[in-house]
């Protein structure tokens, strides 16, 4: 299915992306400028920080040269290839990581919305809760990305809940030496987002503003911008 996709080369390209604020930032991975110096760092902090290895994630699912150091929010960049979701995403099955970005802050609300939603209707007995996201401004590039926007929104790749084809397009793509997959946002209809396989070509992830969803009867029934006075 890949070798039918045509590649794009992506000039500086602004896109969006929403975290949990839970997630801590992890100032490793911006406090060093080369792979050495952030493996010297490691092995140290490691003596003393019996959590540094949960923070940082594993970092078995990615080349240190990859992590474009000395970038603003390269932690940010970092964080989706070591802590990969064991369930896997759209376009991977769990056994590597994708960074995930929307063309805009209102496709990935909707992204983050509907996805919440699936993991919310299997919490029991949850009344009311308050689930706080922080949102990410995006800068990156791509030398070899792959349209999957040629395709049209009925294709198996765009199935709203059965990830098979896509899982196996992004495993593919990604063997071949894809950088990333631009597609059609599935819940955003007209929408554009990105899934980069690595994150060599981001030149800055920076925090915007968080937004906070109302949750009531394991449902989400609002969803607002916060705004700091």
């Amino acid at each position: 299915m890949g070798e039918t996709l045509p590649s794009v080369t992506l000039g500086k390209t602004k896109g969006c992306r929403l975290i949990s604020s839970k997630l801590p930032t992890i100032e490793i991975f911006s406090d060093v400028a080369t792979p050495e110096e952030f493996q010297d760092l490691y092995e140290l902090q490691a003596l003393t920080n019996p959590r540094l290895v949960q923070d940082v994630g594993d970092l078995n699912y990615i080349n240190l040269d990859e992590i474009p150091w000395g970038i603003p929010g390269c932690h940010y960049a970092a964080a989706s290839f070591t802590h990969v979701h064991p369930d896997g995403s759209r376009f991977s099955n769990g056994d590597y990581g994708v960074l995930y970005i929307a063309d805009t802050m209102d496709t990935a609300l909707a992204e983050v919305e509907y996805h919440q939603g699936q993991y919310l209707a299997n919490v029991e007995d949850l009344k009311f809760d308050r689930l706080v996201f922080r949102g990410l401004s995006c800068v990156f590039t791509g030398d070899v990305i792959h349209d999957a926007k040629v395709l049209p929104a009925t294709h198996a790749i765009y199935h709203p809940t059965d990830y098979t084809a896509s899982r196996i397009l992004g495993a593919e793509l990604r063997a071949g030496g894809s950088e990333g997959i631009r597609y059609w946002s599935p819940r955003n209809p007209g929408a554009t987002c990105w899934g980069l396989f690595t994150p060599k070509h981001v030149q800055s992830i920076l925090q915007t503003t968080h937004y906070e969803f109302i949750l009531r009867n394991g449902r989400i029934v609002d969803k607002r911008r916060i705004v700091v006075a």
